[in-house]
């Protein structure tokens, strides 16, 4: 394990430099690499003959070029509205998403681990993803949204929203007024804000599958806790914040690939390494207790998914229609892709597998989802059940971690291989941008580099303050009982 660490290390490193070598080359014009190139088509192609068009034409250009300079510049900010500018249908849609989206965490993903771990470990797992549906809560009200959702520098937002202050609606005799995002001006902030609350949840309760039945409920909180202020918040800054360096340089990222899912998956590795292998792991049997609780939460996962994916439209409009639409595709190809190449590597195809293979096409289609068509949503899909399959057996086995419930098998390596393939696969027409996979590539290296080492560095502190693993005693008697004095029949 000590050999495969520092391999990483190594292999984070050199790709660190390749990738700052090539944001150093791009560095000249960000903003270009982010930004529609239809004004530059246009002028580039705009006829030589407009240099003899006649006087009164000229004049007319003109003024219509000085009314658009004069024009306001669109909003870098929250600001206040009349609630007379508020979609209601978009509104409507983007509350539904928000429902859906925290029915992904509970009771969604605590079904889904929890029916895979041991019965002694049950009652733990499905109290992690609580827990931390509520300790996020607390914390992107108290600082987690201000900086990551307002503007700021680079790297980090602003704090203008700290205890979402300057987050209003006013009712007033004659009119309303409400505030909202610079980033969804047809909804109300506190939608937005909820909406974007719900994928801070599910992102670290995700880490949790690979720490299963071994890490302390006091040092989980602790972790999760600072790991979403220094690691989600900012990527999430990055990426998704117009003025993020991920954002500027042009990575393309709908609905979470990097900002979710890469960042869980390379934390969860990092927990992987840290905390070790369970006790008797690889001479005991650890199979699923409840397999039928599994396919209950991927079920919820998979419906949940369209507000994660068609919500981050962030409209009720013909964009989040096709994002569900390339969603379901995926998925289904991906559930297909893992369970053939399971049935043709080990005789037999499993619920589990199954089941695994639909949560991995929805986590590699996250990215690509409002921005590549059918064909594309194809390719991920199957590219991403045969992958991440072979991830969560024949890699895992090979460095030999003991990623208990494959998060990082499933979300670090399905995250991976949606966000580079975004970039072989978007299609303008669809999302208004021309994919790239060296940009895209960019983001998947600066999120792996600086999650896994911040979440490594994270880790190694808390475990010298206060310990990260229970007991082998308590490992082997169970967290229920010994974490929660609880127990299921």
């Amino acid at each position: 394990m000590r050999n495969f660490l520092m391999s990483l290390l190594v292999a984070t490193a050199l790709a660190g430099a390749t990738a700052g070598t090539a944001l150093a080359q791009d560095a000249s014009a960000p903003a270009a690499a982010s930004a529609p190139a239809t004004d530059a088509a246009s002028a580039a192609s705009a006829p030589a003959s407009a240099n003899t068009a006649m006087a009164s034409s000229a004049d007319a250009a003109s003024a219509a070029q000085a009314a658009s300079e004069a024009a306001p510049a669109a909003p870098t900010e929250p600001f206040m509205v009349d609630s007379s500018k508020i979609s209601s249908g978009d509104t409507a849609w983007m509350l539904t998403s928000v429902a859906l989206v925290l029915f992904m965490t509970i009771p969604g993903l605590a079904l889904f681990y929890a029916g895979m771990v041991r019965k002694k470990n049950v009652l733990a797992t499905v109290m992690q993803s609580f827990a931390i549906c509520c300790l996020v809560t607390i914390l992107w009200t108290v600082v987690g949204y201000s900086i990551a959702f307002t503007p700021g520098g680079s790297f980090l937002g602003g704090f203008s929203r700290v205890f979402l202050h300057g987050l209003a609606y006013v009712k007033g005799d004659k009119a309303t007024t409400l505030t909202v995002s610079h980033l969804a001006s047809t909804i109300p902030e506190s939608v937005y804000f909820a909406f974007q609350l719900t994928f801070a949840i599910i992102t670290p309760a995700l880490i949790t599958g690979a720490f299963a039945d071994r890490m302390k409920f006091s040092a989980m909180l602790v972790f999760m806790a600072l790991w979403s202020l220094l690691v989600y918040s900012p990527i999430a800054h990055m990426v998704w914040e117009p003025t993020g360096w991920l954002a500027s340089a042009g990575v393309l990222d709908f609905a979470g690939g990097t900002v979710v899912h890469i960042n869980a998956g390379i934390a969860g590795l990092m927990c992987c390494i840290v905390l070790g292998k369970r006790v008797g792991y690889g001479r005991e049997v650890m199979a699923p207790h409840n397999l039928v609780l599994s396919l209950i939460g991927a079920s919820m996962l998979w419906v949940g998914w369209f507000g994660f994916n068609a919500g981050s439209a962030v409209a009720a409009d013909g964009r989040a229609g096709f994002a569900m639409l390339t969603t379901q595709i995926a998925t289904a190809f991906a559930a297909f892709g893992w369970m053939f190449a399971e049935w043709i590597t080990k005789g037999k195809p499993s619920v589990l597998g199954i089941i695994s293979g639909a949560v991995a096409g929805l986590v590699a289609v996250t990215p690509a989802s409002g921005f590549v068509g059918v064909t594309g949503a194809i390719v991920i899909g199957i590219v991403a059940g045969v992958v991440c399959f072979w991830s969560a057996t024949w890699l895992k086995h090979k460095f030999n971690y003991d990623d208990s419930l494959d998060a990082f098998g499933v979300h670090g390596v399905g995250g991976i291989i949606g966000a580079l393939l975004t970039g072989v696969f978007a299609v303008k027409d669809i999302g208004g941008f021309d994919g790239s996979l060296l940009v895209q590539a960019k983001g998947v290296i600066v999120t792996l580099i600086y999650s896994g080492v911040v979440s490594f560095i994270l880790l190694k502190v808390i475990d010298m303050v206060m310990g990260l693993r229970v007991t082998e005693e308590q490992e082997r008697e169970g967290l229920d009982v010994t974490l929660h004095g609880e127990h299921v029949e």
